[in-house]
């Protein structure tokens, strides 16, 4: 009776441990997912500053856009 208590309870223990491995592969996967989120993110927020530069044009991300004037 004792004997058949702990094959359930180690059988048990197994199966949790599984799902516990299963938990954190999967914890895992989402932090690699969330960090490429929070890059994408960062990039878009600097994007939103407006450049010191009057040179720039609104709408180009923020790239100089050359004129007619005459390169030094």
């Amino acid at each position: 009776m004792i004997n058949q208590g702990f094959e359930e309870l180690l059988s048990s223990s197994n199966v949790l441990n599984r799902k516990l491995e299963e938990v954190l592969g999967m914890t895992r996967e989402y932090e690699t997912i969330a960090s490429l989120w929070q890059s994408f993110h960062e990039l878009m927020r600097g994007q939103n500053q407006l450049p010191d530069d009057p040179r720039t044009v609104p709408g180009t991300g923020a790239h100089i856009v050359s004129t007619n004037a005459k390169r030094q």
